[in-house]
């Protein structure tokens, strides 16, 4: 189960990201319009931006998924199928461990529960914490920026559940008889 809501979670963000990048190609050639005829429209770059940073984000936890990132496979080209399920194990979890850590992080940043404490009054947040997140805006759009930044956390959950849905994987796999191949004489 754990496994399908995984895969399902990294085709959806596949789709979100292929829809930004759309997205950021439509608002640059909308900026380009308007810049020839003289009146750009400056929080269409700013948007182009987010779209961009929200787009890579997006992708990132389905390449995870996927297990489709850049990779030197020297070392483990050169060793035995045991050698290459134990690096795959390894990386497995050193993934998940970077992504619980980063859940960790973003709870520290955001700090919901003493924003709940505050009665979401971020003024009185802002002056028990000292943590002005949630009173920075963007410079041309007019949000708040820690909208714009809910893509860290998201991605943080995002990779923690593919990095559990892939360690459990290379587990399975681990206990699973391997099979070296035989050389031919």
């Amino acid at each position: 189960m754990l496994q399908r809501f995984s895969s399902r979670l990294a085709r959806c963000e596949e789709i979100a990201a292929a829809a930004l990048a759309a997205a950021v190609t439509c608002l640059i050639l909308t900026n380009i319009a308007f810049r020839a005829l003289g009146s750009p429209l400056y929080w269409i770059s700013e948007l182009a931006i987010y779209s961009m940073i929200w787009m890579t984000f997006l992708i990132a936890g389905a390449v995870f998924k996927r297990r489709q990132g850049i990779a030197v496979t020297l070392l483990s080209d050169l060793l035995p199928q045991t050698g290459r399920k134990l690096i795959g194990l390894w990386v497995d979890a050193i993934v998940l461990l970077f992504a619980l850590l980063l859940v960790w992080l973003c709870w520290r940043w955001y700090q919901p529960l003493e924003l709940a404490q505050a009665g979401f009054d971020t003024r009185a947040f802002q002056g028990h914490t000292f943590n002005f997140i949630y009173a920075e805006n963007t410079s041309t759009l007019g949000v708040k920026k820690f909208w714009a930044w809910l893509i860290v956390p998201w991605f943080a959950l995002s990779l923690s559940l593919h990095g559990w849905a892939n360690l459990i994987q290379s587990l399975n796999q681990w206990r699973t008889p391997t099979q070296e191949p035989t050389a031919k004489t």
